[in-house]
């Protein structure tokens, strides 16, 4: 172990500036990467299944012939909450992979990170964030029943 300090902290192990550091790095990062992707998939079903679920039910209630449901406001609650949950997810992925992108531009992975000091952004971050929006606005929208 080195007893060297970064930030005045004690490093927790030795970062060494050498091509396979680097590669394991640059996988680390395309992992984040992923896991954030992965989040954006989760986010956008859990939105698309909650519109879905309110619009099929709506549609259903209008049909002749349908028997009246039980608890009508049944599926626009479930709706609603699969929605709030895709945006919810959304937040936290885009917070969770802010914080592990710093972390691995930072510190003493700056000199095995790559060619920049701040880093190389993502289009994630533009997708996670109208994905944001997205799911924002179908909440908004069937809470208020637009549609």
């Amino acid at each position: 172990m080195s007893e060297r300090e970064v930030n005045g902290q004690p490093e927790r192990f030795e970062v060494r500036a050498t091509a396979t550091d680097h590669f394991a790095w640059v996988r680390t990062r395309l992992a984040v990467e992923r896991t954030l992707m992965a989040y954006m998939r989760t986010a956008v079903s859990l939105i698309g299944f909650g519109f879905a679920i309110v619009q099929f039910f709506e549609r259903f209630h209008n049909m002749p012939g349908a028997a009246p449901a039980r608890y009508p406001d049944a599926a626009w609650y479930l709706g609603l909450t699969l929605i709030f949950c895709g945006v919810v997810a959304m937040v936290i992925s885009v917070w969770e992979f802010r914080w592990t992108i710093r972390y691995l531009w930072g510190g003493s992975f700056a000199k095995i990170a790559g060619v920049t000091a701040e880093g190389r952004q993502t289009p994630l971050y533009a997708v996670a964030i109208a994905l944001i929006f997205v799911g924002t606005f179908a909440f908004v929208v069937v809470l208020l029943r637009l549609v």
